[in-house]
């Protein structure tokens, strides 16, 4: 049987390809010839990932909480994939910035329609007693997400904002040092009752704390903002691209953090005491966005809008007002 000609042409290519690496293309079809078809569920390795859910009790919804994390951190990868790609973009413009932050508002978008799974989706006298025996773990060490962080802003918006003003826009890397030492999410991971670190910050800062300074050095000049300030004056103006950077600060800073603040209330809220969280963070200070004034681009909001920042959510989602 004669090859077609559009198969004969992709040989010809595949053995221009193999021979710029010295390689011999014929050795490379005898493997394709012997080599099994691929399945959906070793590509994805399926068997694998469905054998990642190991909870610490009997307890049966424990392994929601499980599952739920993993799809989450898988979400926060995607993320972190469109970051360094962009950090990476010679030429940047308007238009693949817009796509790529749009991209990452998708992932939020999804990650926050989702979180019911969280607040209604247990039951919560079960999540009550599996979450003790997952002390001093805590959601709140997170990497992936404080890498998310540092990847979208300036790394002087992560400081707590008591300090951040005492810091310059143009950070050396010794000054990135020192303003890590005041990053706002140390306030959320001190014990209530003496204002110590707690156990789950001196793990997270074990595994994590030179891997996120190094981080914030690497994308001194390559997070979001410094991305989009590279631009020309014109391109900045673009209304799709400020609506894609408000709607992330929205989705990182508002939406996400009182998601999660949603489910405190609903297992932890208890009158007239509330149950502290399983790592002891002071959820109660840590996710209101309207205490931390996180805002990764307050150049793109009014004075209104910054001084209404989340308040508007609570309302209508904590207190249905």
């Amino acid at each position: 049987m004669d090859l077609k000609p559009e198969i004969i042409e992709r040989i010809k290519k595949l053995d221009e390809k193999f021979s710029q690496m010295g390689q011999d293309l014929s050795s490379y079809l005898d493997g394709l010839l012997y080599a099994d078809y691929l399945t959906y569920w070793d590509y994805i390795h399926l068997d694998t990932l469905l054998s990642l859910q190991n909870p610490k009790t009997n307890i049966p919804d424990e392994e929601i909480f499980i599952m739920y994390h993993q799809i989450t951190e898988l979400y926060f990868k995607l993320c972190l994939h469109e970051y360094h790609q962009l950090a990476e973009t010679q030429n940047l413009d308007a238009k693949f910035l817009t796509n790529r932050i749009s991209r990452i508002n998708r992932y939020f978008d999804a990650l926050i329609a989702s979180f019911d799974i969280m607040v209604d989706g247990m039951d919560p006298q079960q999540f009550l007693k599996f979450r003790m025996s997952l002390l001093p773990a805590s959601g709140f060490q997170s990497g992936q997400y404080r890498m998310i962080e540092i990847c979208s802003a300036h790394f002087k918006r992560l400081v707590a904002k008591e300090v951040r003003d005492t810091f310059a826009d143009d950070l050396t890397e010794n000054e990135i040092e020192k303003m890590y030492e005041h990053i706002y999410w140390k306030a959320g991971a001190t014990e209530l009752a003496t204002g110590k670190k707690t156990l789950t910050l001196i793990q997270f800062e074990e595994k994590y704390q030179s891997q996120l300074i190094q981080l914030a050095k690497k994308f001194n000049k390559s997070n979001l903002w410094s991305l989009y300030k590279s631009l020309p004056e014109k391109e900045q103006s673009d209304v799709n691209l400020q609506l894609a950077l408000r709607q992330m600060d929205v989705n990182v800073n508002i939406n996400w953090p009182l998601s999660h603040y949603k489910s405190a209330v609903r297992y932890l809220q208890k009158d007239p005491e509330d149950i502290a969280a399983t790592g002891g963070t002071n959820w109660q200070k840590y996710l209101p966005p309207r205490f931390q004034k996180r805002i990764f681009y307050p150049e793109l909001w009014s004075n209104e809008e910054k001084e209404e920042w989340g308040k508007a959510w609570v309302k209508s989602v904590i207190f249905n007002q």
